[in-house]
């Protein structure tokens, strides 16, 4: 009779946690939903991809705050993805998730990093990209299965970073 009791108290502890986590998870993603706009659709027209790199989306967290996870409009969600290049913009096709567009107008800067909301490598494992969204600016990650080729993703991308200043002066 005892261990039952300590089982169920075991249990209901961790349904307590559980639930915490989950109504944690909801209340920060309705506090985002203020400050973040719905991130952009997907355009009809895209067309065929100018390259294709399968891996893992990581996140999409407030630029230069790589813990600061953005939970709001379904984008908090890690999962296996396609990261597909257009000239529009980039596209990252999610399994089981709604599709992220960043715009190629919006993109601000791309490097690689180490970590992102709670996923860290010993390397510079993970692509991210830079982007203005609404009055903020964000960094997507994603690791991809072949690092190699985040280096040809970063020469593409970078025309589309590279902004002028009041003065003419590239940054």
């Amino acid at each position: 009779m005892e261990r039952a009791v300590m089982t169920l108290l075991v249990v209901a502890f961790f349904l307590l946690c559980a639930a915490a986590m989950w109504l944690g998870w909801r209340r920060k993603a309705a506090a985002q939903r203020a400050t973040y706009p719905d991130f952009p659709s997907v355009p009809d027209d895209l067309g065929e991809p100018d390259a294709a790199m399968t891996g893992l989306y990581v996140a999409t967290t407030t630029a230069g705050r790589w813990q600061d996870r953005i939970v709001a409009h379904g984008v908090g969600m890690r999962g296996p993805a396609t990261l597909r290049r257009h000239p529009a913009g980039v596209m990252v096709a999610r399994d089981g998730a709604r599709d992220l567009f960043i715009p190629a107008a919006a993109i601000r800067h791309v490097t690689t990093a180490r970590g992102m909301a709670g996923k860290v490598m010993g390397t510079e494992g993970l692509l991210v990209i830079t982007w203005r969204h609404g009055d903020t600016e964000v960094d997507t990650g994603f690791r991809g299965d072949d690092q190699g080729a985040y280096q040809d993703w970063i020469a593409a991308l970078r025309p589309a970073t590279e902004h002028t200043t009041d003065k003419g002066e590239t940054q």
